[in-house]
C-alpha cells in the first residue's frame, strides 16, 4: 500500500476500537486460552515491557518492522518480535519504554516516531511479563542500525503481505509448556511467528482491516 495513502487512515486508526481478547484468541496457543480468560497474571507480580509496532515508508510503500532476536539460553531465543523491551525506572511511561528500546535495538530516533495509540497488553506466562504494544508511524525512510547483542536481523514486512490471510498457518512446535503442539501462527518470509507477537499482530491486523474496509 502506498504510504501517503496509508497516512490518510492514521486518524481513523487512532480512534479505532480495540478488539482485545477477541483478536488475541485467534492466534493464542490452545493451552493458553484458559489462562487468558482467568487473568493468570494476578498475584504473580509480573515484570513490564513495551514494544513498538512501527510503520514507515520504503520505496514509497508501507512497511512494518519486526526483529529476529539472537539465539541465546532463554525462552525467547531466536524469536520474531517487535522492537521493544523491559520498562526501566527512568521511563516516564510505557510509550517511552517502547521508543527508547526501539532506538537501542534498531537505531530509530524517538523524535521521528509519532506514537498513534496503545494497543491491548499481552501477558506472557513463561517469562512473567506484561507487554504493552504501541502503534507508531515514521514518515521518512529509515536506515536501521541493529544492536548486534540483541538483534540478529530485521524483517521489513510490506503492509500488503501482512494483510493477506495466506500468511496465516498452523505450525507444530515444542513450547515451554508442551511438546509438539499445533499453534496458530503467521508465516512471515519463512519465519514462524507465534505466541505473544502473533497475538499482537492479530489485533493490529483486525484494527487495520476494520479501518481500511469501513472507508470503502
Amino acid at each position: 500500500m502506498d504510504f501517503q495513502y496509508f497516512l490518510e487512515y492514521v486518524p481513523n486508526l487512532a480512534e479505532a476500537k480495540l478488539p482485545a481478547m477477541e483478536a488475541h484468541i485467534k492466534m493464542a496457543p490452545f493451552e493458553r486460552i484458559e489462562s487468558m480468560k482467568n487473568d493468570v497474571s494476578k498475584g504473580k507480580n509480573p515484570k513490564m515491557a513495551a514494544v513498538m509496532m512501527l510503520f514507515y515508508p520504503k520505496n514509497g510503500m508501507t512497511h512494518l518492522v519486526l526483529i529476529v532476536r539472537n539465539s541465546y539460553e532463554g525462552v525467547h531465543s531466536a524469536q520474531i518480535a517487535f522492537p521493544g523491551g523491559k520498562y526501566e525506572a527512568g521511563d516516564e511511561n510505557f510509550s517511552e519504554t517502547a521508543l527508547r528500546e526501539t532506538q537501542e535495538e534498531v537505531g530509530v530516533n524517538p523524535a521521528i516516531i509519532d506514537v498513534v495509540k496503545s494497543f491491548t497488553e499481552v501477558y506472557i506466562p513463561p517469562s512473567n511479563f506484561i507487554v504493552h504494544p504501541f502503534l507508531g508511524i515514521c514518515k521518512e525512510e529509515i536506515c536501521f542500525v541493529l544492536d548486534p547483542s540483541e538483534v540478529s536481523s530485521i524483517i521489513e514486512l510490506p503492509l500488503s503481505i501482512f494483510l493477506n490471510d495466506e500468511i496465516l498457518v498452523e505450525a507444530k512446535l515444542s513450547t515451554s509448556y508442551a511438546k509438539e503442539i499445533n499453534v496458530p501462527a503467521f508465516d512471515i518470509e519463512g519465519h514462524i511467528v507465534w505466541g505473544a507477537t502473533a497475538m499482537m499482530l492479530s489485533e493490529l491486523k483486525d484494527v487495520l482491516k476494520s479501518v481500511l474496509n469501513s472507508s470503502h
